[in-house]
C-alpha cells in the first residue's frame, strides 16, 4: 500500500480558477482528467514525483452525485467552500481491505479527453464523509496513471491533518503509516480547523523550495 494522489474539490464554477491558482503554485500544468460518469464528477490532475498526483474535482449536476458515495462527498466539500477533501492509497490487492469493510470495492473509469480510458476499483468512500482524516483506497486496473500525464517537479513533504486520535479508528493504520514513503504527517488538533477533522494543508518541495497548498 502506498500514497496514491491527494484530492482538493472546487466548485463547478471555481474548478478553472482552482486549477490555475495551486497549478501556479507547484509549478505543474493540469490536465483535464475528463468525466466520472459513474460518480457525476469531473476532474483534473496534475503529476507529482514518487509517482504520485493532485486532483481537483468538482461535482457535477448529474443524478450519480446524489446517487452515489464519492459524488456526495464532492458534493457536500464543494457546497461547504471546497478545499482538501481526502487522500487515497493505492494496493495491488484490495481483498484485505474488502474483508475489513465486508463489501466489495466500487468500480470507477473515466475517459481522458485523448480517448483513452482509466479504470480502477475504490473503497472506503463512505467512511470519510464526517471522516476527513481518513483516506480511502484505491487498486487501479489499467497501466496508464495520472502521475505520468505531464512533466512533474513537485513532490509531496508533508500533510498536515486535524485529528485528536491520529487514526487511531483506522484498520489500517499500520498500513499508511508504512505507504508513507518520505511524506511527514504533521497532527493539529481539530480546533485548530474550526473543529472539523480532515487535511488542513498539503505541503510540496518544487526545487527546493516548501510550498503550502491550503
Amino acid at each position: 500500500m502506498r500514497l496514491d494522489h491527494v484530492s482538493y474539490v472546487a466548485s463547478h464554477d471555481q474548478i478553472s480558477d482552482v486549477v490555475n491558482r495551486i497549478g501556479s503554485q507547484i509549478g505543474t500544468a493540469f490536465v483535464d482528467g475528463g468525466i466520472h460518469p459513474k460518480f457525476g464528477t469531473r476532474n483534473f490532475t496534475a503529476p507529482l514525483l514518487n509517482g504520485q498526483y493532485i486532483e481537483i474535482v468538482c461535482p457535477l449536476d448529474h443524478p450519480a452525485t446524489d446517487a452515489t458515495p464519492f459524488g456526495q462527498a464532492v458534493k457536500k466539500k464543494a457546497d461547504a467552500g471546497g478545499g482538501w477533501l481526502t487522500w487515497v492509497f493505492s494496493s495491488n490487492d484490495l481483498a484485505k481491505v474488502e474483508e475489513k469493510f465486508g463489501r466489495k470495492a466500487a468500480d470507477g473509469y473515466r475517459t481522458k479527453p485523448d480517448g483513452s480510458e482509466l479504470k480502477w476499483k475504490q473503497i472506503g468512500v463512505r467512511e470519510i464523509t464526517g471522516a476527513g482524516e481518513l483516506p480511502f483506497f484505491i487498486q487501479w486496473l489499467t497501466e496508464q496513471h495520472p502521475s505520468k500525464d505531464g512533466n512533474s517537479v513537485a513532490k509531496i513533504s508533508k500533510i498536515v491533518i486535524a485529528d485528536d486520535e491520529q487514526l487511531a479508528d483506522s484498520w489500517f493504520k499500520d498500513e499508511i503509516k508504512s505507504g508513507l514513503t518520505d511524506v511527514e504527517i504533521e497532527w493539529v488538533k481539530p480546533e485548530s480547523n474550526d473543529g472539523d477533522k480532515g487535511i488542513v494543508a498539503v505541503e510540496l518541495l518544487v526545487n527546493n523550495n516548501k510550498i503550502r497548498v491550503d
